[in-house]
């Protein structure tokens, strides 16, 4: 007989809540398709910080980036004709943003000014793009979620070369969403949502993937969003449906849970403050970071090599 440790169960609590100024508690084309066309005032995504402790993260519906320094004080970076979604820093000055609506675009943080980046694969939309992670060469992998589901399971998993080669290496997703790497860079974890599950995608040295396999089964009304590794090498996975974070250890066993208030989303999240040990995130459907403290810091995010410096350009994509 085997007995399962149950996992710690820990609460999440408030760093910051959007201001009420900020709030926009209206209807928008992103709400009457992805929120029953219910007044979203924000949706908060893509967390991830600077070299300097501030927070930035993306408020879907109203195309925003919001930059919240460590004292928790909230400031309006851009605004733009946009859908932002998942953000990772492509140099100390320019974040990279997967945006649903305009495809990869890229925002100066010091200026506020937002321009494409990769808007089209082949003079073809994306379906959607969702969130991305770079790896120590360089490399881009980003998810193409769209509308898909288990309905419609072609969703898709890119990587993007520091050359500008633009790789297709899944297209058989039920709704592919976050993505994060293994310490040692040869497994990409990969959040399936509408199939409440989470695939370990092994990535070889050719560049291919092959097993293809699924890592994680969760449950509950809206499966695994956003996607963090630590430096133990524990997978944490966001679930909105449940408002909860779980952490997995590597033969995916939650070991802790930690758990939102009472009717939160948790959609995702990153590690910052004192040596990278607290977890900052995003409780979507009320403009609030929330927040806890950990044992083992999270793995260093990478970022881009700047090689590639216009790849809306049909000659850099192939």
């Amino acid at each position: 007989m085997f007995l399962i440790q149950p996992p710690t169960v820990r609460e999440l609590t408030l760093f910051s809540a959007m201001p009420d100024v900020l709030r926009r508690p209206e209807r928008s084309p992103w709400a009457d398709a992805n929120r029953g066309g219910a007044a979203t005032d924000s949706f908060l995504e893509g967390p991830v910080f600077d070299g300097a402790g501030n927070l930035y993260v993306s408020d879907i519906p109203w195309g925003r980036v919001f930059r919240i320094d460590p004292q928790g004080a909230w400031t309006l970076v851009a605004e733009y004709d946009g859908e932002p979604n998942g953000m990772k820093f492509l140099d100390a000055s320019t974040l990279l943003i997967t945006d649903y609506k305009n495809g990869l675009m890229r925002l100066d943080v010091a200026s506020g000014v937002v321009r494409p980046y990769l808007e089209r694969r082949n003079s073809e939309r994306f379906k959607g793009v969702n969130d991305l992670i770079f790896d120590a060469e360089g490399n881009l992998y980003f998810t193409d979620q769209g509308q898909s589901g288990l309905h419609d399971p072609t969703g898709r998993l890119f990587r993007l070369r520091p050359s500008g080669q633009l790789d297709l290496l899944l297209n058989n997703v039920p709704s592919p969403n976050g993505v994060a790497l293994s310490p040692d860079g040869k497994v990409l974890y990969l959040a399936v949502t509408r199939g409440n599950c989470v695939w370990r995608v092994p990535l070889l040295p050719d560049g291919s993937v092959s097993k293809v396999s699924q890592f994680f089964t969760s449950y509950g009304p809206s499966g695994p969003d956003g996607l963090a590794v630590d430096t133990k090498g524990n997978l944490l996975m966001a679930n909105p449906g449940l408002g909860w974070v779980w952490v997995l250890n590597a033969r995916a066993e939650p070991v802790l849970v930690l758990r939102g208030p009472a009717g939160a989303s948790i959609t995702n999240m990153a590690f910052g403050g004192t040596e990278g040990r607290t977890l900052y995130v995003t409780d979507s459907t009320h403009g609030r970071i929330l927040s806890a403290s950990l044992e083992d810091p999270g793995v260093r995010l990478h970022q881009g090599t700047g090689t590639v410096e216009d790849s809306t350009s049909p000659r850099h994509v192939r």
